[in-house]
């Protein structure tokens, strides 16, 4: 079914099931667009479900999401605007780079190549999968404590431990070691074309207490975009962990967002 509406593909991360958009895919949809959150290759239907059947999406690797978001994209009616958190920020960049997409934003996003320090915070939480080379093809799941840590610990804990709750699930360990050997891997699948001088514009968004995605990467990722004219900007959170799009204050990021589309015509 075709329709006028500009469509927007919401990509989650690790750790976080593709449900976690809801409220942004209501907020998208009053707004005038078409949105959808569909989830990574061997994702199940559910936040329960996953968790059940986590094998599924063991050693699903950037390239494989990526190509999964690409065929997606390529059967809409006209480009979209794609929106990720953290790895998802990673994925939207390059399908932005290929020029599948209108406009971008990346929440926190993961780091891609050419990000050369990684934060202690940032390799604290790689760790829970690098620590041992057997989760490269295997599910990893967040305990509630890694979780307060990785994502909430700008929360208060009873609010972090909801979170966890209702959308955490086991995620593949091997996105998290594709990124650690990005710079040394001519070809890896964390390379992004931040050269590409016609692509659509960029935001990037980062969270001043973010300790899975540390503020000094995202800083790193949008210098890294210099040498190309496309629109690249950078906002930044001061106060917001690595929860800024599901937490009580999500509400605040996504108006600034859709509010950086309309001024950019979207």
């Amino acid at each position: 079914m075709t329709t006028d509406r500009l469509p927007v593909v919401f990509v989650h991360g690790l750790w976080l099931h593709a449900d976690s958009w809801t409220p942004w895919v209501g907020l998208f949809r009053e707004a005038g667009y078409e949105p959808q959150a569909p989830g990574w290759p061997g994702d199940s239907p559910t936040v329960d479900e996953t968790r059940a059947n986590a094998d599924r999406v063991a050693g699903v690797g950037i390239d494989a999401v990526v190509d999964h978001y690409a065929g997606i994209l390529r059967d809409l009616d006209t480009p979209p605007i794609v929106v990720g958190h953290s790895f998802g920020g990673l994925i939207v960049q390059r399908l932005l780079g290929q020029s599948l997409a209108a406009a971008a934003v990346a929440l926190d996003p993961a780091p891609i190549k050419g990000v050369l320090f990684l934060p202690p915070s940032s390799l604290r939480v790689a760790s829970i999968a690098l620590r041992n080379p057997a989760n490269r093809g295997r599910a990893v799941a967040l305990t509630r404590e890694q979780f307060r840590y990785g994502f909430g610990n700008a929360l208060p804990q009873q609010e972090s431990d909801a979170l966890y709750e209702r959308w955490a699930i086991p995620s593949p360990g091997r996105p998290l070691f594709e990124v650690a050997f990005a710079n040394l891997n001519p070809s890896s699948p964390a390379k992004v074309d931040t050269r590409n001088a016609t692509r659509g514009p960029l935001l990037l968004t980062l969270g001043g207490k973010d300790h899975t995605v540390a503020p000094a990467i995202v800083r790193t990722t949008a210098r890294l975009y210099r040498k190309s004219p496309a629109v690249t900007e950078l906002r930044q959170y001061p106060d917001r962990g690595h929860s800024l799009g599901i937490d009580s204050g999500w509400h605040i990021v996504a108006d600034d967002v859709l509010a950086w589309l309309r001024a950019r015509g979207f």
